[in-house]
């Protein structure tokens, strides 16, 4: 069978239950998980390790969102708004494709997140491209790295 778009373990991680999953049949989303168990301090902005990576065709991407409930019931919002995944993301050199959730505590608190828990949901989308478009450069490193 080959493969289409979806999510595979990173190296170093053995728990096929990180691999996400759809809770209902309309979901859109899929949960992705906290890896290893992590505080983050009040203000402060971490990236949380999810230990997936993501495969998908070209013209593909994966958006992160933030899940509904992290604002009000753990105090932590995803600082970029939305994360890009892009398709060539997958096995960079760098960190393999390791997704990580780019989280921020806005409470008073430390917020300990448990490994297995549910911290953001990923969305496969197509995308368009502009008239005229000939990107053809290579990535060249893992989280960020486009643009330096």
């Amino acid at each position: 069978m080959s493969k289409i778009r979806g999510f595979e373990l990173v190296s170093g991680f053995t728990n096929t239950n990180l691999l996400p999953q759809r809770e209902t049949a309309h979901a859109a989303g899929y949960d992705l998980k906290v890896a290893e168990t992590v505080t983050i301090a009040p203000g402060e902005i971490m990236l949380v390790p999810t230990g997936v990576k993501a495969y998908m065709q070209t013209g593909e991407v994966l958006y992160l969102y933030d899940r509904s409930s992290n604002p009000r019931k753990k105090g932590l919002v995803l600082i970029n708004s939305v994360g890009v995944i892009d398709g060539d993301y997958y096995n960079n050199p760098n960190n393999e494709g390791h997704i990580f959730a780019q989280m921020q505590n806005i409470s008073s608190k430390p917020v300990v997140l448990e490994a297995g828990e549910r911290i953001v949901q990923g969305v496969f989308m197509p995308f368009l491209l502009a008239d005229g478009d000939e990107a053809s450069g290579q990535r060249t490193g893992g989280f960020g790295s486009t643009g330096k």
